[in-house]
């Protein structure tokens, strides 16, 4: 999974790295509460990774119209970045869908693989709860580990490993979520089935920056 929003407007007093899981918990759910959705695509395959055999790579992906750039608050950094990416604000805007469209059942019996998933969950949650907020993610957001890893750039890791992307540029959420896959089908093909389960067991039910 993977998507793109409008950037964050509100900041940390001091690095994201310092805050604690919970702090930071509390400032995606501020950012997500006062922002819409932009993008989201799903790119499905089974438990070992293989895509469907439909031609093409199954993702799917959505451009919405929630977010109106004459009227919603967005960082203009990011607005600016995601345009000169080829994001067509007007065109979402004229014939993106509502993301109230989308049904709840998608996230019944999945299991779900992103790259900092942190904004891309609570953005899902919020569009299938069809709240205006965030709803919890966990029973309590001050969890038990607070660890951070070092920021790390999808583009990059995937060079290191020889994967290259199917199609599509960087920052769509469709061409993303697909890279997410093929890296984390290609980390399963480099391991043998023994060492695959023991590192599905080690990051199950964890997400970056608040449970790892």
């Amino acid at each position: 999974m993977d998507s793109e929003f409008p950037g964050t407007i509100y900041k940390p007093e001091g690095s994201v790295s310092s805050l604690s899981a919970a702090n930071l918990y509390a400032l995606m759910k501020k950012n997500v509460d006062a922002l819409n959705i932009i993008q989201l695509s799903l790119t499905l395959s089974d438990a070992h990774g293989n895509l469907p055999t439909l031609g093409t790579p199954a993702t799917f992906y959505f451009n919405f119209r929630d977010f109106d750039s004459d009227y919603d608050p967005y960082n203009p950094e990011s607005i600016a970045f995601l345009r000169d990416q080829g994001i067509n604000f007007a065109d979402h805007k004229r014939r993106g869908i509502n993301s109230r469209f989308l049904k709840s059942g998608l996230g019944t019996g999945r299991a779900w693989v992103t790259f900092h998933g942190l904004y891309d969950f609570g953005f899902l949650i919020k569009i299938l709860t069809r709240h205006n907020h965030v709803q919890e993610l966990f029973g309590d957001p001050g969890l038990r580990f607070e660890a951070h890893h070092p920021l790390l750039c999808a583009s990059r890791w995937a060079r290191s490993l020889s994967v290259e992307r199917a199609g599509g540029k960087s920052h769509h959420a469709g061409s993303d979520s697909l890279l997410t896959m093929q890296l984390f089908t290609r980390l399963l093909l480099n391991s043998n089935y023994a060492s695959a389960c023991a590192m599905l067991r080690q990051f199950n039910s964890l997400l970056y920056g608040l449970t790892c």
